[in-house]
Order: C-alpha cells, then sequence, then structure tokens
C-alpha cells in the first residue's frame, strides 16, 4: 500500500504523463508505406511536394522533435517558438519570444514564419503545431499598431482579470496572423493543424487565437470586451482607432468558415485537460481510492473557486459525500485573478490560499493545486498544497492567509511553509488542476 504522499504524487505525475506532448503527438501521427496517418485524415505522400512545420506554444519544442522524428527528411524546414530555447532540432529554427506578453521576438518568430509560409506550393502540406502561449509567442500588429501599443493592453486585460476568450478576441483583430491569419498564409497549400489544448472547452478558435481556424467573432465582439472591463480611456490611441475602422467597416473582419484559405485545412485536437485529469482519476483508482472528475470547466475568479472547493473538502470530512473514503475529486478548468495588491503568485496559488481557512482542522484532507504547465503565473511554482493543519503551522509563524490573499502574495505565504508545488517546466499545457484528497482515517500525510 502506497503512503498517502506517495499517491498525490503518483496521481499528479500520472495526469502530467498522460498529456506529455511528444508521446500524444506519437499515438496520433504514423507514417508508413508512403501513407502520412493523422487520425482520420491520411495523405498520400507521393502527392504531396514539401512538408513544411510551424510549431507555436509551450509544447512546441517537444511536438516538433516528435514530428520531424517521424517525418525524417520528407520534412523540409521549420520554425518552432516557445518561451524558452532548449536543444535544437535538425532542419528547423529554434526561437524563443515573449510570453504572456509579446515581446521583439515574438515579432521577429512571426516574421520568420509569414517568410516560410511565402515559400508554399499548392502540393505542399503544412503542419502547425499548436498549443498553450501561442498567443502571445507570435505576433504580427496589424499595421499602425505598434509592439507596445500590444504589450499595455495585454497587461491591462490581464490585471482585470479577463478570461482568455475575451483577451483573444481582441488579439485576433490586433494581429494579422491571428484568428485564421496563418492560414490565409498558407493557402492554397493543405494545412494541418494538431492542438495541445490549453483552453476550457477545448474552442480552436481560442487556442493560440485560433491562427489556422474560422474566426466566429468580430470587430464588434471586440470592442463590447472594451467596455465590458472599463478600458475605453485608457485604450492605445492606435489600437481605438483600428478597432473603430473596423466596427465601421473600413476593415476587413477575420476570415469566417466559408473562407477560400480553410477549403484545404483539418484541424485535431491531440490532448486535453479532459486527458491528463482521466488519467490522474486512473491512477488514483488503482492506489485504491474512489474518484470522480467533477468538471473540466472551472472557471470564475480563484479565490471563489478555492472557497468552492474547500467547501467539498468539508463535505468529504464529515461524511460519505460525494464519495467514500479514501477519495480523490479531480478538478480542471482555467480561473482567474483580479489583481489587488502587489504581492506574487498565480491563480492555482491563489485558489489554494483562498481555501486555507475553510479547511483547517478537517483530519485528512488534502488539496493539491496544479498549473499543467508547471508555471503559475509569474512564479517558479506550478501550484501549492492545503491541508487540515495549514492555517495551524501559518499562525504559528505569525501568517495570516486573509491578509496575504487581500494583496495576492499566496507564493510568499507558501513559500514560508515549505508547501508550494515545483515541477519545473513540464512543456505541456492544459488549463489548470486541482485535486481534492480524503486521505484514510488518521492519515500521517
Amino acid at each position: 500500500m502506497m503512503k498517502d504522499a506517495d499517491v498525490v504524487a503518483t496521481v499528479m505525475t500520472a495526469a502530467l504523463a498522460a498529456v506529455e506532448p511528444g508521446a500524444a503527438l506519437r499515438a496520433l501521427m504514423q507514417v508508413d508505406a508512403g501513407q502520412l496517418r493523422v487520425g482520420p485524415q491520411q495523405y498520400d505522400l507521393g502527392q504531396i511536394g514539401r512538408i513544411w512545420l510551424v510549431a507555436v506554444g509551450k509544447a512546441a519544442r517537444p511536438m516538433a522533435a516528435a514530428a520531424a522524428l517521424m517525418l525524417g527528411q520528407r520534412l523540409h524546414a521549420g520554425v518552432v517558438v516557445a518561451p524558452e530555447v532548449a536543444e535544437p532540432i535538425a532542419g528547423m529554427r529554434v526561437l524563443a519570444a515573449g510570453h504572456p506578453i509579446p515581446n521583439a521576438a515574438s515579432i521577429a518568430a512571426a516574421q520568420q514564419v509569414a517568410a516560410l509560409l511565402a515559400q508554399t506550393q499548392p502540393a505542399d502540406l503544412v503542419l502547425v503545431l499548436l498549443s498553450g502561449g501561442g498567443s502571445a509567442l507570435l505576433s504580427l500588429p496589424v499595421p499602425g499598431v505598434a509592439l507596445a501599443d500590444l504589450q499595455a493592453l495585454t497587461r491591462q486585460l490581464l490585471a482585470c482579470g479577463a478570461p482568455i476568450q475575451a483577451i483573444n478576441c481582441l488579439r485576433k483583430h490586433l494581429d494579422q496572423i491571428k484568428g485564421g491569419g496563418l492560414a490565409h498564409m498558407a493557402a492554397p497549400a493543405h494545412l494541418l493543424t494538431l492542438v495541445l489544448s490549453d483552453v476550457v472547452g477545448n474552442s480552436l478558435d481560442v487556442i493560440a487565437s485560433g491562427p489556422t481556424v474560422p474566426d466566429p467573432t468580430s470587430f464588434a465582439d471586440a470592442w463590447a470586451v472594451i467596455e465590458r472591463y472599463g478600458l475605453v480611456a485608457s485604450l492605445p490611441p492606435a489600437i481605438r482607432e483600428h478597432l473603430q475602422r473596423g466596427l465601421a467597416g473600413q476593415v476587413a473582419d477575420t476570415p469566417g468558415p466559408a473562407a477560400a484559405c480553410f477549403a484545404r485545412a483539418t484541424t485535431l485536437l491531440v490532448g486535453s485537460n479532459l486527458h491528463a485529469a482521466q488519467a490522474a482519476q486512473c491512477a488514483a483508482q488503482a492506489a485504491g481510492f474512489q474518484s470522480m472528475i467533477l468538471t473540466t470547466y472551472l472557471q470564475g475568479e480563484a479565490r471563489a473557486a478555492g472557497r468552492l472547493l474547500a467547501a467539498i473538502g468539508r463535505e468529504l470530512a464529515l461524511g460519505q459525500h460525494p464519495l467514500p473514503r479514501p477519495a480523490c475529486i479531480i478538478v480542471g478548468g482555467e480561473t482567474t485573478v483580479t489583481l489587488r495588491g502587489g504581492g506574487r503568485g498565480g491563480r492555482n496559488q491563489e485558489l489554494a490560499l483562498a481555501a486555507v481557512s475553510d479547511l483547517a482542522g478537517l483530519p485528512d484532507i488534502a488539496l493539491l493545486t496544479l498549473a499543467t504547465d508547471g508555471v503559475d503565473g509569474p512564479t517558479d511554482a506550478a501550484g501549492a498544497l492545503v491541508t487540515g493543519t495549514t492555517l495551524q503551522r501559518a499562525q504559528a509563524l505569525g501568517l495570516d492567509p486573509q491578509e496575504y490573499l487581500a494583496r495576492n502574495d499566496a507564493y510568499t505565504f507558501f513559500a514560508a511553509l515549505g508547501d508550494l508545488i515545483h515541477t519545473g517546466p513540464t512543456e505541456t499545457n492544459v488549463n489548470d488542476l486541482a485535486f481534492l484528497f480524503a486521505l484514510p482515517r488518521n492519515s500521517c500525510f
């Protein structure tokens, strides 16, 4: 029988292993007897000209490496854009760019992608590998809008707690590569996009701002986001002018489903939050725990989600509902944080901090929060661990969780307790996971 701490670690590890980008790609893609099979899609390589590769996102390097290994000499050239440059990949340019705020390297990378796609011919195949973070890593602002304008707007949207759907709606209307722009650059070549989803509900037009799929949003939707979050007065003038011109019909909107650039385009999902949650559930059950996936659609303010999960923890501690002990409840999704103070942290750490007081004194209950990319907010932690003893230990050190929550300083709080979760960058990204454990009675966790 595994120790309780080992069970917690095993469940977390299983979730991450299930969405390891290279393995996920290899499970879907096969090259055999002159045929390229990717899920239900099949290409006769004898009829395909050159194969070009564009990989963008936190999982870009392992996805590109796996594809390059399978395609071998059939792969003509490629550009890989990630937050950090690791080891090179033969025949490809591997670039680092800005995240979560685009930088000059993001624009340089987008220019290299545009230059690569300008070389394609109708018989060619463009293989695009997308994962979370792609919106910031690859940026080609519309004429008249400067990088500084995009940076300022992105910071405002992140600070006000806007969901990724709203943020990316604006990005798509201010960038030439997003919202179907990359598909337009690749046309009329064959276009195959493989996606590792970091968006709740796996909306393909939202992941990396949908560079290869039709965009269902409009300039009116983009302007509605500006109004909803009270950003009209602080909007950079160039962005205001571009959006207003779009509203007036003076700038063409992003391409919809009928656009010619999608006639030879296919998009397939490689991995998602649900895949990770299902693997975690199997690992928990193998360890003898009752387990259920409560939802993979958790959204809203992180501190509100933390109190919700703490309420479920109290119910687990006091009875047999919703599962008998030992139990593991798995929740996936992506919350947001509205910044109120100048502390350090991320949404997963804030969610955990909000649960500390409500879980206090509960025997054998543990809550672990996890950013699957290993980087929660602008910190080196992936999340945090809370148990029924966290509040007591914090008070012994003179730490008040409510004070730290008020200034969004979850990182400092959990660092003092040694309860941060450090995985290091995982090179994958399928949103966030939270694991609520009701351990066996008299657990020594």
